[in-house]
């Protein structure tokens, strides 16, 4: 509960999200603490979220992204995997709808696992999150 707590009081620098739309798109937001990346590869389709801290996450048996400031949302995993030297956390799956929901209409998020976190301001999110949306795959020459 304190940690739940903690989460909605913090301050979150507010940098700025970017995108890029290609065979496989990418969707980025970078603080100081920690950094966010969402790709898209839509020929498969499937989609990856990784969380970059600069110290190591610990091992936890769940996952969970939190949203807050709007539609607020808690949404969780336990098919995630760590980077060899422990800062990256990765889930990948065919689809993120809520995870894009939660980008794009809240003002905080959230990476959480057991008993550690990274926050990340949504100022600015929700236009990349439309562009990244629509990563469609491109043809062929």
């Amino acid at each position: 509960m304190r940690l739940i707590l903690l989460l909605t009081i913090l301050p979150v620098p507010a940098l700025a999200w970017d995108h890029t739309i290609g065979p496989i798109c990418t969707l980025w937001h970078d603080t100081p603490e920690a950094s966010i990346r969402l790709t898209h590869d839509p020929s498969q389709p499937l989609y990856t979220l990784t969380v970059t801290r600069k110290r190591p996450w610990l091992d936890s048996p769940w996952f969970a992204m939190r949203f807050a400031g709007g539609q607020e949302n808690v949404i969780s995993t336990n098919r995630h995997a760590l980077s060899e030297d422990g800062t990256s956390l990765t889930v990948a799956d065919s689809g993120f709808g809520n995870v894009l929901n939660g980008l794009e209409f809240n003002t905080r998020a959230y990476a959480v696992t057991e008993g550690e976190f990274a926050a990340f301001s949504l100022d600015g999110a929700a236009p990349h999150v439309a562009a990244f949306r629509d990563c469609a795959p491109v043809a062929g020459v």
